[in-house]
């Protein structure tokens, strides 16, 4: 069985309109610390990852296989890719199996 969780991050500053930022990804340290490192970044993604902390041992629990999480953005480039990695972070920190899989990365 297969559940989803999705979030639209387009509320977070956005660096594409940084024109060094512009070509680059969440992966890249320059943008995922612009990112990760807003207050209001850090508010959702304790938020966020609360969620997880609460709800990921029922899903375990109840023998849910896996849980899609689809974080999106405006381009799928620069919010939505820093994101998803800190979430897929956290979950391996719980000991979880978690993979990161960005869909647009590369448009």
């Amino acid at each position: 069985p297969i559940s989803d969780l999705m979030i639209d991050v387009r509320f977070l500053p956005n660096p594409f309109y940084d024109p060094q930022m512009r070509t680059m990804t969440g992966n890249d340290p320059l943008v995922r610390d612009f990112v990760i490192e807003n207050d209001v970044t850090q508010k959702f993604l304790a938020a966020w990852e609360n969620l997880l902390d609460v709800a990921m041992p029922g899903y375990v629990a109840e023998g849910k296989s896996h849980l899609s999480i689809a974080v999106g953005c405006t381009g799928g480039q620069h919010r939505s890719v820093a994101i998803a990695a800190a979430l897929n972070d956290h979950l391996l920190s719980k000991g979880l199996d978690s993979t990161n899989i960005n869909r647009d990365v590369d448009k």
